[in-house]
């Protein structure tokens, strides 16, 4: 398994400047990430706007601890886009990338049923509609599916709010028909909440998965956040997601310093308590793009490392920060996976302070527990390392090698029936017994993604999650955001009263969704 070269602190790496890019300029900029009173900082400096810096990751050690699972994946052997103008303005995806999609987004449009004031994607404030037409999508998903060697294998669609469109079951079946086996929306729920009819259609249509906006189990919150309360509609669409069968919510709440940062160990026990529907909960702190106030930016800042303290104090230390691995983790699983089958499969890639996560495991009786109380998570990846090496060298026997070597993983369980049930998959293929127990499991994680005063290049060159647009173009999340939507958008979007008139008569949904 090669990795990236260990970096220590301080390293040079580039970004761009946040008010030229509010010009409508993508000014490239040196920077430096460095420590500072135990913090990683970045900071750089602008020849027209002077200087800027600002929080990198909350904590030195840890950072130092995630690079060390820094891998080099499987990249793009098909990029869209070519190297002109150089990192970000190539984007498409082009020859500098290195890491495949593993998760595909598409904004299915730009107009939603909420106004909320911490919209990184401006959405029904533009004076205009973008919203890609089912032919314009069905290309998009078949470009994500033509990725080699691995097509994209999830799909979200995305917005805006993508239940806006009457048309959402439709463009679920539609990317089931096109080969994705998973398909999720990220949606407010407030439809799902106020139609149950439609839950089900996306039932039916084969939808995986819910990502659920949902920043805390108090209202207080969602007055900051969204301008209301709406957590009793976040109730009832978790419960209508249940009744009509939709048994995948990952709950997704965005983290604001002061705003909701006290409710994160309340959030896990909410989903621990609805473990039978909530497969996850994903924390993702709040990117200073949008609607949001850059001059409340320092007020508002909140990382990675500083949730999986936050979170270690509110579980009263149930989930600890070193039960917290990168993103990274499963590469040496998905790399033996894929030599054995002689075919590349997903790698999640990305840059090790793009995303940390951990895995609680659920009792009966209710409590729960991190999954390194189970397993030694460590040694796990170790051995699947090992095993990587011994079937990228090839030679004699390096088969039987490897699946030899993978059985030290027995000795990484700490719980005996656990090993039971491992051996049980291995030489029976029985997979009820994983399954059983899969069920019990929620993720918790976090993703940060960056904006236009944290923006690194190198962690954009690593990028895992991609937009895809109508041109063919291929576009990391975090450029997407930071650099490239306005413009985007402006390029396939209509004036808000050329889509009324095409449009005729407005359902109540779609008068809710656009600009007054």
């Amino acid at each position: 398994m090669e990795k990236f070269p260990y970096k220590e602190l301080p390293y040079e790496t580039y970004s761009i400047c946040p008010e030229c890019i509010l010009e409508g300029e993508v000014n490239v900029l040196k920077a430096n990430v460095y420590e500072e009173n135990g913090k990683v900082m970045i900071d750089k400096t602008c020849p027209i706007h002077g200087y800027f810096k600002d929080v990198y990751w909350g904590d030195a050690d840890l950072f130092r601890r995630a690079m060390q699972w820094w891998y080099k994946g499987i990249g793009l052997e098909n990029p869209r886009t070519k190297t002109v103008k150089g990192c970000p303005l190539d984007c498409g995806l082009c020859p500098n990338h290195k890491s495949h999609t593993a998760l595909a987004l598409i904004d299915v449009t730009n107009r939603c049923n909420m106004r909320c004031p911490i919209c990184f994607a401006n959405a029904a404030a533009t004076g205009y509609v973008y919203e890609p037409s089912i032919e314009e999508i069905a290309f998009i998903l078949k470009n994500f599916r033509d990725n080699r060697p691995v097509p994209a294998p999830a799909i979200q669609f995305a917005g805006g709010e993508p239940t806006v469109r009457e048309d959402l079951p439709e463009l679920v079946k539609l990317a089931k028909e096109i080969g994705f086996p998973h398909v999720e929306i990220a949606t407010n729920g407030l439809r799902l909440a106020h139609d149950l009819d439609y839950a089900k259609k996306l039932k039916e249509a084969g939808l995986s998965t819910i990502y659920l906006q949902f920043d805390g189990v108090t209202p207080e919150p969602y007055y900051k956040s969204r301008g209301r309360n709406v957590l009793p509609e976040k109730l009832q669409a978790i419960e209508n997601c249940r009744e009509v069968g939709l048994h995948s919510i990952v709950l997704v709440p965005t983290v604001v310093r002061g705003m909701n940062d006290d409710q994160l160990g309340k959030i896990i026990e909410f989903a621990v308590k609805n473990y039978d529907v909530i497969r996850g909960v994903n924390f993702q702190p709040v990117s200073i793009t949008g609607r949001i106030d850059r001059k409340e930016r320092e007020k508002m800042r909140i990382t990675i490392p500083d949730l999986m303290k936050l979170i270690e104090r509110q579980t009263n230390g149930r989930i600890k920060v070193d039960d917290w691995f990168p993103t990274t983790y499963p590469i040496p699983l998905a790399r033996t996976l894929g030599l054995m089958k002689k075919s590349p499969v997903v790698e999640f890639s990305a840059h090790p302070a793009c995303g940390m996560s951990t895995f609680i495991v659920v009792e009966e009786d209710g409590s729960y527990a991190p999954i390194t109380e189970y397993v030694n998570a460590e040694k796990v990846a170790k051995i699947f390392e090992k095993a990587a090496g011994i079937l990228s060298r090839g030679g004699f026997l390096s088969g039987f090698r490897a699946k030899l070597s993978l059985l030290g993983v027995l000795w990484c369980f700490k719980d005996s029936s656990l090993r039971r049930q491992f051996l049980k998959l291995v030489i029976k293929k029985d997979y009820n017994t994983l399954g059983d127990f899969m069920r019990r499991v929620i993720m918790v994680s976090s993703m940060h993604f960056q904006d236009p005063y944290n923006f690194d290049l190198e962690r954009v060159q690593q990028c895992i999650i991609h937009y895809g647009i109508p041109d063919g173009r291929i576009i990391p999340f975090c450029s997407m955001n930071s650099i490239h939507r306005e413009r985007i958008e402006k390029q396939f979007s209509i004036p808000i009263n050329e889509w009324k008139r095409r449009k005729g008569k407005l359902t109540p949904v779609e008068e809710q969704s656009i600009e007054v």
